[in-house]
């Protein structure tokens, strides 16, 4: 499955040509140091400049927040290293610190430590807890050394790109590097350390047009990168998503998978060269910095990969790391009010082969499917066994637990509930989606067919584009969503089986009624559940709403993103999760929603019934 990552440009501002980028780990600030001796802060959020600072007359290749302190450490041509204090725009600190100009500064993590390297072949560590004095000096290159980086997994060491075509690995401390690689053809301009999972990888772009993937415990290299036409500049391993990103001269970013190290995707936002990438751990923003100007882009959803079974157990991704929580571990005595975080312990379930991207239990929940990069796997929920695997771009579970995967836009399978293949089905069109439940349903961009799972026959076509289905349990309703509105149909299941049992021939249009439109609503679905025949959602102002009988009520007005995972009968609340995997319920009474639901019905006789069981405080509802 290519990596689908929707790529959305968040700011784009023109100014002279910025030679380093930088993001705020909490305000939402870039800092860019500019070849004009400027260093500039804008706010990706008010798409202005929030602060500039007049450096120098010459460039300043590298700057750096350094939150802890509130400061920015800049260093340029003129050989020196200037700190400022961001709040108060005061000099803190102006120190000559090399002999050439300098090409790039690190902030440790950690430690009150800055790495300097320079075009005099020498990179030096400056204390600022013992007023910015150098306490090591790093020889050992032959030429320009372009980037120094720490080791985020282990910080005591860091590692040193350099024009001698080599990259050196360092340790705080000791004056010789641990090794060299003898890394390109042509000088080494960028290096970045792999900060995902386990693997000890390193990624170099050089004047050879290539960039480089190297294990720097073995010391070999994985993989060259090649594409770029020109010198790469800056490179980059993604901390959240599974990518690589270069920029060159060229003037073109391209992405990469970082275990595949397929090509994704190329950007080009015509602003001449590229000369610095900037990102930040926990975030899916990135920052790439031009001759011509900054672009910010966010790359890929944040919907949080997760989901719930009947019995309130969930399982979720956090990148290859599968947890799970039981809100039923939740005592009865522990009191969680409406919108508050529902305190649960996370349980490690395993690990997943593939990075996934959905993840889903079986209508038993006895089993999880999870998908992404062109596979599935079907685990079981509890022990996290592999069950069944195979390759799928998309893969939709039936309401009675048989599957079908999406193969291609031009094959799709069904296989049984005992993971056995069952048929292949080439539909007459371009399938762009399916999606499972009482009916298979597969959609071009312009229409949705639905088909029965046992022959694989034509039910219904209807012409709409749609980007989420979701059937009621009883299988008699269900939701269309597309970009804008929803459409609440009823699914005459008896038309069809007789139409069909009959023997009598299916047009392209399907079954004659064997849908009808009981609703249609101008409102965007981000995320549905259906309990009984009320239907829940939250909408695109993220108010969470229930639709009964085609009048809609709001329930809760939702103070930042989150998605519905489902919904427990038995304590009447509705589950939802935020991106950082808080889970939060809400109330919702199942005597409400059948007391409304026989109103609408004019059912008025068992409405009464029901009355008496709904709590006094919701009557005016």
């Amino acid at each position: 499955m290519p990596l689908r990552l929707e790529i959305k440009r968040k700011l784009a501002q023109r100014s002279e040509r910025v030679k380093s980028v930088d993001l705020h780990p909490t305000e939402p600030w870039i800092l860019a140091s500019l070849y004009s001796g400027t260093v500039c802060i804008w706010n990706y959020q008010s798409q202005i400049m929030a602060k500039s600072f007049e450096v120098t007359e010459l460039p300043v290749r590298s700057a750096k927040f350094v939150a802890r302190k509130q400061w920015v450490v800049a260093g340029a041509d003129d050989m020196f290293i200037r700190v400022y204090n961001y709040n108060t725009m005061d000099k803190v600190k102006v120190f000559e610190a090399h002999t050439d100009y300098i090409r790039c500064v690190a902030v440790h993590p950690t430690l009150p430590y800055v790495l300097s390297s320079s075009d005099d072949m020498l990179i030096k560590l400056w204390d600022w807890e013992k007023g910015w004095v150098c306490t090591q000096i790093f020889e050992g290159h032959s030429h320009y050394v372009m980037q120094v980086t720490f080791n985020p997994k282990d910080t005591n060491t860091f590692a040193s790109a350099s024009l001698d075509r080599t990259i050196k690995i360092w340790n705080l401390g000791s004056p010789d590097p641990n090794f060299t690689l003898d890394a390109h053809q042509k000088g080494v301009n960028c290096v970045d350390y792999f900060t995902g999972g386990d693997k000890p990888y390193l990624i170099t772009g050089s004047d050879d047009h290539t960039a480089k993937v190297w294990d720097y415990q073995t010391k070999s290299c994985v993989q060259t990168l090649e594409g770029h036409t020109h010198n790469v500049s800056a490179v980059c391993f993604h901390p959240e998503l599974p990518i690589i990103i270069t920029g060159s001269e060229d003037g073109t970013v391209r992405i990469w998978h970082s275990t595949t190290y397929r090509l994704e995707n190329t950007l080009n936002y015509g602003l001449e060269r590229v000369w610095a990438i900037g990102y930040l751990k926990s975030s899916r923003r990135v920052v790439i910095g031009y001759d011509e100007g900054t672009i910010m882009v966010k790359l890929g959803r944040e919907v949080p990969v997760a989901s719930m079974d009947s019995s309130g157990k969930i399982i979720w991704a956090k990148h290859n790391e599968i947890q799970t929580v039981n809100i039923r571990s939740v005592g009865a005595d522990v009191e969680v009010a409406d919108g508050e975080r529902l305190p649960l312990a996370v349980k490690e379930l395993g690990t997943c082969d593939l990075y996934p991207q959905n993840l889903k239990h079986n209508p038993n929940g006895r089993f999880v499917v999870v998908c992404g990069d062109g596979e599935y796997i079907i685990y079981t929920a509890l022990a996290w066994r592999n069950r069944s695997f195979g390759s799928a771009l998309e893969f939709f579970w039936s309401t009675d637990g048989e599957y079908a995967v999406r193969e291609s836009t031009s094959k799709i399978k069904i296989f049984s509930k005992t993971f056995q293949e069952k048929r292949s089905f080439r539909p007459t069109f371009s399938a762009e989606r399916i999606f499972g439940g009482t009916l298979l349903a597969m959609c071009s961009n312009d229409f949705i067919c639905f088909y029965d799972w046992a022959e694989c026959r034509l039910i219904y076509r209807i012409d709409v584009n749609v980007k989420n289905l979701y059937w009621a349990d009883s299988g008699d309703l269900v939701t269309i969503a597309s970009d804008t509105s929803f459409y609440i149909l009823k699914y005459n299941r008896d038309i069809v089986v007789s139409h069909l049992d009959s023997g009598r021939p299916v047009d392209e249009e399907g079954v004659e009624d064997a849908f009808e439109l009981l609703h249609e609503m101008n409102e965007r679905v981000r995320t549905g559940i259906w309990v009984g025949d009320c239907f829940i959602y939250n909408n695109s102002s993220w108010r969470l709403n229930y639709c009964v009988g085609g009048e809609v009520t709001t329930m809760f007005h939702l103070d930042r993103p989150m998605y519905l995972l489902g919904y427990l009968a038995n304590q009447s609340r509705v589950y939802l999760i935020d991106k950082e995997f808080n889970v939060i319920g809400y109330t919702l009474l199942l005597s409400l929603i059948e007391y409304k639901t026989l109103v609408m019905r004019g059912d008025l006789e068992r409405a009464n019934e029901i009355l008496p069981s709904i709590p006094k405080e919701h009557h005016n509802r």
